[in-house]
């Protein structure tokens, strides 16, 4: 039982830090109907900055914490400014195009920030530590050495629980909030009413690269700022289609049932049908829920009448 509550418990925590990165593609999806490919991108341009940026203020002597504060806020304005370019100069021209137009258009933001972060940031792996990475042993005293949890992966559900709240009590609560997803039903009905899209747009973008940033510290700080950071966008994709496109609770519990499947299959299915299991068990839950229920456990029902 200890051996279960510990792969149970580290799936969990793992399919948070999945959570973070869907939650950006969820953000945007919710509020424009734009299938961000980008958003991998986003996470690695947010922890190059951030990394980068803090190895030079303490090479320069300022203290540690200045460092960070004044670190996360250069990584912040770099993302705002992405999300200024991409609405400017890529979303914002397409309006009223077709869903394949736009995510096309993801995708070629995609490579072109991945460049842009490399040349500009450097390509090298960075080591990036703002949050522990030691463990903790629990219950000692119910299970023999007890259950080991990582506190990076605490820390990464204590994010997680804040960001979706804010966000929640963002989209229901203010003005804005509720502009995002009036546009996000329909672009023309939207802007015949008097709201402004560019702007909307360029919120929306900005909110998902700040999302972006908070995944970066917490990836980073457990693999390094490095270019496979831009492939957590495909670890993210099952626990989208599990979730659901448009639902922000969605996220984490779509996160939370991946993260739990894959380290149990692994370690309870692995040594009968081979290793690796967890590359790919994602998929197959993304697969079933898809065939039982294809908008995700928590998407909204799409009711067409004829």
């Amino acid at each position: 039982m200890g051996q279960f509550l510990e792969v149970l418990i580290g799936g969990l925590m793992s399919g948070v830090l999945y959570s973070l990165v869907a939650l950006g593609f969820v953000l945007i999806f919710k509020a424009s109907g734009v299938f961000n490919f980008a958003q991998g991108a986003m996470v690695l341009l947010a922890g190059l900055a951030l990394v980068r940026s803090l190895d030079l203020l303490v090479a320069n002597g300022f203290p540690l914490w200045v460092a960070i504060v004044l670190g996360i806020g250069f990584a912040a304005v770099i993302m705002a400014t992405t999300a200024w370019l991409i609405e400017r100069f890529v979303i914002g021209p397409l309006i009223n195009q077709d869903a394949l137009t736009l995510f096309m258009s993801t995708i070629g933001v995609t490579f072109v920030l991945e460049g842009a972060a490399e040349m500009i940031f450097g390509s090298d792996v960075y080591p990036l530590r703002l949050f522990p990475t030691d463990a903790w042993f629990v219950f000692e005293g119910l299970f023999p050495g007890g259950i080991l949890i990582n506190k990076l992966d605490v820390w990464g559900a204590l994010i997680a629980g804040i960001l979706v709240a804010g966000l929640a009590i963002f989209f229901q609560r203010t003005k804005t909030g509720r502009a995002l997803r009036a546009v996000a039903d329909d672009h023309l009905a939207a802007h015949s009413v008097g709201i402004p899209i560019s702007w909307i747009w360029f919120v929306v973008w900005l909110v998902a690269g700040l999302v972006a940033l908070v995944a970066a510290t917490v990836w980073g700080t457990k693999l390094g700022v490095q270019f496979s950071i831009t492939f957590l966008a495909l670890k993210a994709l099952p626990v989208l289609i599990i979730g659901g496109l448009t639902s922000i609770p969605g996220a984490i519990a779509g996160g939370l049932i991946v993260g739990a499947g894959e380290k149990l299959a692994e370690v309870y299915l692995g040594p009968s049908i081979g290793g690796g299991i967890e590359y790919w068990f994602g998929y197959v839950l993304a697969l079933t829920v898809l065939l039982v229920r294809p908008q995700g456990l928590f998407g909204e029902r799409i009711i067409e009448r004829i």
